[in-house]
């Protein structure tokens, strides 16, 4: 699976700490970080169905979750198709 956010991102931080406390090795990778990074995920951002909703609010739409075609904003959901549980409450290190 890959992941899409930045540092930036509060809910991003905490996707990044989850991963890391449940040893998840997923491909991150950082919108910020370079130029192709971000044409690659303004790329998603703007052709998939997912983003709708987050397109008409004006939103950024990370962390996104991608793997193979499904495409997903919901982490429990992306957690869902690697085998995982749900995110608990205790496991959230940033609220927001």
């Amino acid at each position: 699976m890959k992941v899409y956010g930045a540092e930036i991102c509060i809910d991003c931080r905490n996707y990044k700490h989850i991963a890391k406390a449940r040893n998840l090795e997923l491909e991150y990778v950082d919108i910020t970080e370079n130029t192709a990074n971000l044409r690659e995920f303004l790329h998603l951002r703007d052709t998939e169905k997912a983003f709708d909703v987050v397109r008409e609010s004006g939103g950024i739409g990370i962390p996104v979750f991608v793997e193979g075609d499904r495409v997903t904003l919901d982490m429990d959901e992306a957690f869902s198709w690697i085998g995982q549980l749900p995110v608990k409450d205790e496991e959230i290190v940033e609220k927001s």
